[in-house]
């Protein structure tokens, strides 16, 4: 078994797992800790427990300690002056006439390298501003694009709940969503009513989609043709998944009709299992996200 703890560097960032080491800490408690980007300052928010060796890669890196009232004070100053950096690259991109919106500015906890994520229609030249940048913060220089989902997970905003968005709020990654899961939840396949803030398909349809699937193996589909309790038969008009419920049109006395039955009520054909389908639309999915550039991964560069 392995001790880990799970640390996050930035709100509803990714949650990476480290060595706790003999330190005494608690959800909520800052750590320092070294990362690919150099030494860092994040926040526990999985307590220390222990796994299995397979659940961890390694070699897993070691928190280097607690953070102190020096290290606290030197964040908030790094949070200050990513404002000031902000409003600078701002500056700096209207100057070069740049195509590009700045989204936000993030300073490493050691100062060694500042970061700055944009959004843009295309790729970018930005190699003169990189230059200019270094020049006026002497220190490493990123700029990293990102796409309209991960802006929005920066930035935030209110959804059609009336609720703060999933994304800024509590998901670490983004799940694959497809436009059949609105299907499968026989939601209004208005692009208005189920897209979100960011223009892309709300995140939230992911949340109830197992349950959905499962309810829905137990219904017929709409214009499928059912047995009804006294033999007749009918043509599936609409299905209510939750209360599992069937309208079914009917012919009674040379006339159609619309009656209403508990699914347990009718005998049908059970529905083909729609697993394989949306597994398979949803790697198309996240693979044309990537190719847009929601990757922080794409269009980044960086200068000493």
């Amino acid at each position: 078994m392995t001790k880990i703890v799970g640390i996050r560097f930035r709100n509803v960032g990714k949650i990476y797992y480290f060595d706790p080491k003999n330190y005494k800490m608690q959800i909520g408690d800052h750590v320092i800790v070294e990362t690919a980007r150099g030494i860092e300052f994040g926040r526990v928010v999985l307590g220390p427990k222990e796994v299995g060796e397979k659940e961890v890669v390694h070699p897993l890196k070691e928190v280097l300690r607690v953070a102190t009232e020096a290290d606290e004070e030197r964040e908030k100053q790094n949070r200050l002056k990513e404002k000031d950096a902000f409003k600078i690259c701002q500056k700096k991109i209207r100057e070069h006439d740049l195509e590009m919106k700045l989204i936000d500015a993030e300073y490493t906890f050691d100062n060694n390298k500042v970061l700055f994520y944009f959004t843009a229609d295309g790729r970018i030249d930005f190699r003169q501003l990189v230059k200019d940048l270094a020049s006026i913060f002497k220190t490493r220089i990123e700029l990293r694009q990102i796409g309209v989902r991960d802006e929005t997970k920066i930035l935030g905003g209110i959804g059609i709940c009336g609720r703060c968005l999933c994304c800024h709020t509590y998901l670490s990654e983004f799940a694959p969503v497809s436009i059949k899961m609105a299907k499968e939840q026989n939601l209004s396949l208005n692009q208005t009513k189920i897209s979100g803030v960011c223009g892309r398909l709300m995140c939230c349809l992911k949340n109830e989609q197992e349950t959905y699937e499962e309810l829905n193996k137990n219904l017929p589909g709409t214009g499928d043709t059912v047995t009804l309790p006294d033999g007749l038969q009918g043509t599936v008009h609409s299905v209510n998944v939750l209360r599992q419920r069937v309208k079914v049109i009917v012919e009674v006395n040379d006339e159609k009709e619309i009656q209403e039955f508990s699914v347990n009520e009718l005998k049908f054909r059970p529905r083909k299992k729609k697993a394989k389908a949306f597994e398979r639309e949803g790697k198309e999915t996240k693979e044309s996200e990537q190719k847009e550039g929601d990757s922080k991964s794409h269009g980044k560069k960086s200068a000493e």
